[in-house]
């Protein structure tokens, strides 16, 4: 529906434009949300795949604990809950270092996912592992894929 959309036209200059081609080589065109689209600052960075039983999203959020994220599904979205807390050196004495550079936020934050129609929020699992959310939302039997097998007559 919106394959001619390719991509907002942002008045970059120029002499971006030998950046945005070569972007373009290292991501094919595909149904999927060009990476460029996602919002910067956006935590935690998610994917979603599809397949014949399953939604499953996969939550990037290193640091942050099972109990740090509260997952709900409500009228086909997913919304995703937390507070990452900053990281904060201190000396040998208890007194905090300065942060001259700081590039990991903080605080907390909700990501909305939209879910196409059809899925059994009540069988929803989610596991963590190394940083990685995984969110499973199984399909309804009635919409799975079904194989027929022809009877010879």
């Amino acid at each position: 529906m919106f394959d001619d959309l390719k991509r907002f036209e942002t008045g970059l200059p120029r002499q971006f434009d030998w950046f945005s081609q070569l972007l373009d080589g290292f991501l094919p065109d595909s149904n999927a949300m060009d990476i460029r689209a996602v919002p910067r600052g956006s935590f935690p960075m998610i994917n979603v795949a599809r397949s014949d039983d399953a939604v499953r999203v996969y939550v990037f959020a290193a640091g942050l604990a099972p109990s740090d994220l509260t997952i709900d599904v409500q009228d086909n979205v997913l919304t995703l809950r937390g507070k990452r807390d900053a990281v904060t050196g201190s000396n040998d004495d208890g007194s905090s270092r300065p942060v001259f550079r700081r590039e990991r936020a903080s605080g907390e934050f909700v990501r909305a996912v939209a879910l196409p129609d059809g899925l059994d929020a009540e069988r929803a699992e989610a596991r963590h592992a190394h940083g990685v959310f995984e969110i499973v939302l199984p399909k309804r039997e009635e919409l799975k894929p079904r194989r027929i097998d022809v009877q010879a007559a």
